[in-house]
């Protein structure tokens, strides 16, 4: 890699998108090659991405790394490097041979994974120290900052503040930029396919009535038909809904989950995502297109919100109304309140939602008591982590100077994973002499 010797606006290496992606490479690059000179930029006034939501890590393969990108034996080197540089605190777990063995009755996998939580506040100042360390490294950070377009030929980038010129460029907006991502990409050029889409719904209820998490924070549960569990909450667990689109394009919402850290009084209800992955054929069609409208349709229904009900009205085939949240049966508020008491079946579609109540009637046979009447179910989870750019070389490089990373680039599917696809980016940018 050549160094410009960087004056104002010229830097060897731009960074879009402070999530875990962007940081991975951002330390890689400094630690190895010191007088590099870096900028990482983001849209978002405050450094994002998976770190600052619940900050929950996985270590094992193959959870967060989508097959098509990663080998095992690549998996298992990059995330001995995300290990070793965090240096994480693996969390305890306890009677995982029972719960796999009763799956394994009901042709259900259950995956012991090496993980860590921090929770959101704890998330919070993982991100603070991480940033304070970047710069003493010599980075620059400009939050606030929106990358609007990049000119290939000139090897500039355009933000909303000023024209940047760079040596490398690795774009890792996570998956809030996937739509950023392919707009850069169309106009780029590059080749990419964009049909894969996650889509479920988020559970919620008492711990007592989901007591794995007791003893195994996050467990990935597998079952038929591309259904699994995904990003358990417990302890101090919470709902929340998560804003996408535009006035232009139409604003729809997904929900999600997260957790603060064991410093924070428990509430004793615990939450987490079933999601069906939905592969688009012939006629190939957009995922994102795809999840925006079943976004919507959601949204009309609810009002503009979410949708939520309780198991208790689905079993009996009726809707859920703000009363069926009160009452002896119904004994604990729902999290997320600003949601629509409503009926999912009238949105989610049957193929989707009946794999996701399959899934749920096994899990209860697993773990007894999940379909109490009083569980939540929210609707819809939908993850956008599903491009699939053409790479022209293993370091997920798409054209010359260009890096596409991370959750929204579909090399990763989490926080470690994201990391790890942050340090292959600096691996390739790092391998020619300086």
């Amino acid at each position: 890699m050549i160094c410009f010797f960087s004056v104002e606006n010229d830097f060897d290496l731009i960074i879009v998108g402070s999530g875990p992606a962007g940081l991975g490479a951002a330390f890689e690059v400094l630690l190895r090659a010191p007088k590099t000179s870096v900028l990482v930029v983001d849209r978002n006034e405050f450094s994002s991405g998976g770190l600052r939501n619940d900050c929950k890590m996985n270590f094992t393969w193959p959870i967060g790394f989508p097959e098509i990108c990663w080998t095992k034996d690549q998996a298992e080197t990059y995330l001995d490097r995300v290990e070793a540089f965090l240096s994480p605190r693996i969390l305890e777990k306890k009677n995982v041979d029972v719960y796999r063995k009763r799956a394994e009755k009901l042709g259900v996998s259950l995956l012991s994974i090496r993980q860590t939580h921090l929770g959101t506040d704890g998330g919070l100042e993982l991100i603070k120290g991480l940033t304070l360390k970047l710069k003493a490294l010599g980075a620059e950070l400009s939050l606030g900052e929106m990358m609007l377009d990049i000119d290939m030929e000139r090897k500039t980038a355009i933000t909303d503040r000023r024209e940047l010129r760079y040596r490398d460029l690795i774009l890792a907006p996570g998956r809030g930029g996937f739509a950023f991502l392919q707009n850069i990409m169309n106009k780029a050029g590059i080749a990419y396919r964009d049909n894969v889409v996650d889509i479920g719904l988020r559970i919620e209820t008492k711990e007592e009535r989901y007591s794995i998490v007791r003893d195994y924070y996050d467990p990935k549960f597998f079952f038929p038909k591309k259904t699994r569990t995904f990003c358990t909450n417990s302890r101090s667990a919470y709902v929340v809904q998560e804003k996408y689109g535009d006035q232009e394009s139409g604003l729809w919402y997904s929900v999600n989950g997260h957790a603060w850290s064991s410093s924070r009084p428990e509430n004793g209800l615990t939450n987490f995502a079933i999601l069906k992955t939905v592969t688009l054929t012939a006629p190939l069609a957009s995922g994102q297109a795809y999840a925006r409208m079943l976004g919507m349709q959601a949204a009309l229904l609810g009002g503009g919100r979410p949708i939520m009900q309780r198991v208790g009205d689905f079993r009996l085939g009726k809707r859920s109304f703000a009363e069926s949240f009160t009452g002896d049966l119904y004994d604990f508020e729902p999290t997320l309140p600003s949601c629509t008491p409503g009926d999912i079946a009238l949105s989610a579609p049957a193929k989707i939602l009946n794999s996701v109540w399959n899934a749920m009637k096994l899990l209860d046979t697993i773990v007894p008591g999940l379909l109490h009447p009083s569980t939540i179910m929210y609707y819809p989870e939908i993850k956008l982590y599903a491009n699939r750019p053409a790479f022209v070389d293993e370091y997920f490089r798409a054209a010359e100077g260009l890096y596409l990373i991370g959750d929204g680039a579909g090399t990763s599917r989490g926080i470690t994973s994201a990391w790890a696809s942050g340090l292959r980016a600096a691996d390739g940018i790092l391998r020619s002499p300086t």
